[in-house]
C-alpha cells in the first residue's frame, strides 16, 4: 500500500519521540563513552608550570623563547556514524507487532539522535542484493529526520542479499574511519574475510535482527512458506515434532555459525529480536563496550 506524505510525518514523528526518550533514559553518557574518537590532537602550547609532564615539552618553543613550554592535547572526539541498513524483502516478515524493518528503523534513529547529541555526523547506506541508495555523513537534526524518512519509505527489495558487497562498496567511498552499524537479518551469508577487512578500516558493528518464528515453528498443521527474496515456496507439515525440531536445529546452527564469524573477524554484535523490548540487549552492548575501553 502506497504511504501518503501524511502517514510518513505521523511515522516519523511517533519514531523521534520514541527514539528521544529511549536517548534520554537508556542511552544518557553510554553511547559518548563507548564509541571514541580517532585519538589525541594538538590543542596549544604553554609555558611550563610545576608538576606537568617533562615529556610533554616542546623543545623547538623552548628554544625560540628561551624558557620551557609544553604542548597540550584534547581528544578528538567528532565521530562520523555510518548506517548500512538491510533493506531486502526478508526484513518485511513480523510475526509479532512489528517487522524486522520496522525494528531496524527504530533502532537506526534511536542510535542516530544518539550520535546528532554528541555532535557526530551520521550516515546511511541503503542496500539488498546492491546498494540502493547512498547518504553522505552531515550533521544536524534536519539530516537524521530526512535518513528516518528514506528508511520508512524504502522499497523492500525481492532478491537475495549481498552483505559482502555493501561492505565492499563502504570501503570503497569512505576513507576516513567511522563507526559503522550494519543492520540485516544475516540470513544469507557474509564472509569473515568481508568482515574483517571493513572492520580493520572502521569501528564494525552488527546489529542483528530476528523474528521469535524463525527459531520456532507453531503446530499448526500444513503451511506454505514463500522465501520473501528468492519467491521459493514450500509446504512444511508444522504438525510433526521431528520437523519443528529440525527446523529449530537450522536455525540454531545457523545463529552459532555467525556468531563464530563475527567473533573471528573481531566484530561486535547487538542482538535484538522484535519478540521483545531491545532495552536490555542495547545496555548489555554498552556494558560490553565500556568494559572492553577501561
Amino acid at each position: 500500500m502506497t504511504q501518503t506524505v501524511a502517514d510518513i510525518l505521523r511515522k516519523v514523528q511517533r519514531i523521534q519521540i520514541v527514539a528521544n526518550r529511549a536517548v534520554n533514559d537508556l542511552m544518557a553518557g553510554q553511547y559518548r563513552s563507548s564509541f571514541r574518537g580517532r585519538g589525541m590532537e594538538f590543542d596549544e602550547v604553554r609555558e611550563y608550570q610545576p608538576g606537568d609532564e617533562i615529556r610533554t615539552i616542546d623543545w623547538n618553543v623552548t628554544a625560540r623563547a628561551g624558557s620551557p613550554f609544553i604542548k597540550r592535547f584534547a581528544e578528538e572526539r567528532e565521530l562520523t556514524v555510518l548506517f548500512l541498513v538491510d533493506v531486502s524483502a526478508s526484513g518485511v516478515f513480523g510475526s509479532v507487532d512489528r517487522s524486522k524493518l520496522d525494528l531496524m528503523v527504530e533502532l537506526s534513529a534511536l542510535l542516530m539522535f544518539s550520535a546528532f547529541r554528541n555532535n557526530d555526523k551520521v550516515g546511511m547506506l541503503l542496500f539488498a542484493d546492491e546498494v540502493q541508495a547512498c547518504f553522505p555523513a552531515r550533521k544536524g537534526k534536519s539530516n537524521v529526520l530526512r535518513l528516518i524518512r528514506e528508511m520508512l519509505t524504502a522499497e523492500a527489495v525481492a532478491a537475495e542479499t549481498q552483505l559482502d558487497s555493501a561492505l565492499q562498496y563502504l570501503n570503497r567511498i569512505q576513507k576516513r574511519r567511522a563507526v559503522v552499524f550494519l543492520l540485516s537479518d544475516f540470513l544469507t551469508e557474509t564472509s569473515r574475510r568481508a568482515l574483517s577487512i571493513c572492520n580493520r578500516r572502521h569501528d564494525l558493528v552488527a546489529v542483528t535482527v530476528e523474528d521469535p518464528r524463525e527459531h520456532d515453528l507453531p503446530a499448526v498443521g500444513i503451511i506454505r512458506l514463500q522465501d520473501a527474496e528468492t519467491g521459493e515456496v514450500v509446504e512444511v507439515d508444522t504438525a510433526n515434532p521431528r520437523v519443528r525440531s529440525l527446523f529449530a536445529e537450522r536455525a540454531a546452527t545457523r545463529q552459532q555459525e555467525l556468531q563464530q564469524r563475527l567473533r573471528q573477524a573481531g566484530v561486535d554484535q547487538l542482538s535484538v529480536t522484535t519478540g521483545e523490548p531491545y532495552a536490555n540487549s542495547l545496555r548489555r552492548f554498552f556494558d560490553r563496550r565500556e568494559r572492553r575501553s577501561r
